[in-house]
């Protein structure tokens, strides 16, 4: 399903004493030292050497069952190491504190909880500051070399050599909902033309699927351009977008493409609605359309029965995990490309379109607080991922990081490229 890339390594909840250390519950009386002793805990339970029920309370394993716990743990060590120990406690309450975690290849921090009363198993925990150590680009390539698929990273200075690059730079990837960058920049050039203005009021007429929240609002509803434009980005609305291409025009979208310098745009024409693009790919024309040259595509899209498709079965189709022609029907573009585009927000004389993309940037404010801005965009189905990033310095160059991953047979995992893309970011400092 389209949606907005989101990450965070968040495990929530108190178990039995460990089965291959010695319990701490029955000799610890001390509130830092019960920390201290969980906290070890939680090292050895990453590293495979306790079972989830001894550390890690009911509640938290209703939430995040022993499976997701381990699997969770298998991608922080695969791309940082073994888990080491506990490197500092910083005390928030008498049952949280915040925690650091180190790793062989990082240092992951956040708010750890444990129960009120004994055995005092963990309760919550959000390794949500990760900040790798001792790392270099010849293991970051590494690792992205053993994801599946095709991949490609692409970070710098808009105007300069990168500081990272993997993969063919000019090799058109499907950009899930970062495509969605391509219509802001669409409606913000009608704005700076006096064709539209943030605070035109467009009329909610048609719905598309999720991720959103406003295919759940009444039909009718009075949307401001500026609100619409903001649900596209910060939390992906499909619906949202689609307004928003109404109100700006399929035609103005794919001259903002053309104008960004793209090299291939044709690849991406007809620039699809969410909407069409679920209609398709959840239908029997999706096959033709794929087949089909950009003519007989207007023409599919022109008789295309955008009610042809309930929701059930879309979300079937874009829930399955099984990739639907991403090579054919999509959004594309190349590393090259999207610099090329990034250009366009970081060129603006307003300031509109650039606090739009930065409602929400998937990095923490330590990460953030290493710039004077940041904008982001993802997006994702099925074996498509991309994530991106604006970025400006204090200097005030503007850089962009971006990577994408893409593989036609199975799906592909966001949190890893998470990973990888905050390691690649790291490199700056």
């Amino acid at each position: 399903m389209i949606r907005q890339a989101l990450f965070a390594i968040a495990l929530a909840t108190s178990a039995a004493p460990p089965a291959l250390a010695q319990a701490p519950d029955a000799q610890v009386t001390g509130t830092e030292s019960r920390f201290e002793a969980r906290g070890e805990h939680i090292v050895a339970l990453i590293n495979g050497e306790l079972e989830a029920q001894d550390v890690l309370s009911e509640r938290f394993l209703a939430q995040v069952p022993a499976e997701q716990f381990a699997q969770i743990s298998q991608q922080l060590t695969s791309q940082f190491g073994a888990a080491i120990g506990v490197e500092s406690i910083e005390p928030v309450n008498a049952t949280s504190v915040t925690v650091t975690l180190r790793f062989e290849g990082a240092l992951a921090s956040g708010p750890l909880t444990l129960e009120a009363e004994a055995p005092y198993k963990v309760d919550g925990l959000l390794l949500r500051d990760i900040v790798p150590i001792n790392d270099d680009a010849q293991s970051i390539t590494a690792d992205i070399e053993a994801l599946s698929g095709v991949k490609a990273a692409w970070f710098g200075p808009l105007d300069g050599d990168p500081v990272f690059t993997y993969g063919d730079a000019t090799r058109q990837f499907p950009l899930g909902s970062t495509f969605k960058l391509y219509v802001l920049a669409a409606a913000s050039r009608a704005v700076g033309e006096g064709r539209l203005a943030w605070d035109d009021v467009l009329i909610l007429d048609a719905t598309s699927f999720p991720s959103g929240i406003m295919q759940n609002w009444p039909d009718g509803a009075p949307v401001t351009l500026h609100t619409a434009a903001t649900l596209m980005i910060s939390i992906s609305d499909n619906t949202a977008t689609d307004l928003v291409m109404r109100a700006v025009g399929r035609e103005a979208v794919e001259a903002e493409m053309r104008m960004s310098g793209h090299a291939h745009p044709e690849k991406s024409f007809p620039f699809l609605t969410t909407r069409e693009m679920f209609v398709l790919k959840a239908s029997e024309q999706g096959e033709a359309y794929a087949r089909a040259d950009q003519a007989r595509r207007r023409a599919i899209l022109a008789s295309l029965d955008s009610e042809e498709v309930n929701e059930k079965r879309v979300l079937e189709v874009f829930s399955s995990g099984r990739p639907v022609l991403i090579e054919d029907i999509e959004w594309y573009a190349s590393m090259q490309d999207e610099r090329r585009l990034m250009r366009v927000p970081a060129e603006l004389p307003g300031e509109t379109a650039r606090e739009i993309m930065a409602v929400t940037t998937s990095l923490t404010d330590a990460e953030e607080a290493e710039w004077s801005y940041v904008g982001y965009k993802g997006g994702s189905e099925p074996g498509v991922l991309n994530l991106s990033w604006l970025l400006r310095d204090d200097a005030g160059q503007w850089h962009m990081l971006a990577v994408s991953h893409m593989d036609p047979t199975s799906e592909v995992d966001t949190s890893t490229l998470m990973m990888i893309a905050k390691r690649i970011l790291a490199l700056a400092e």
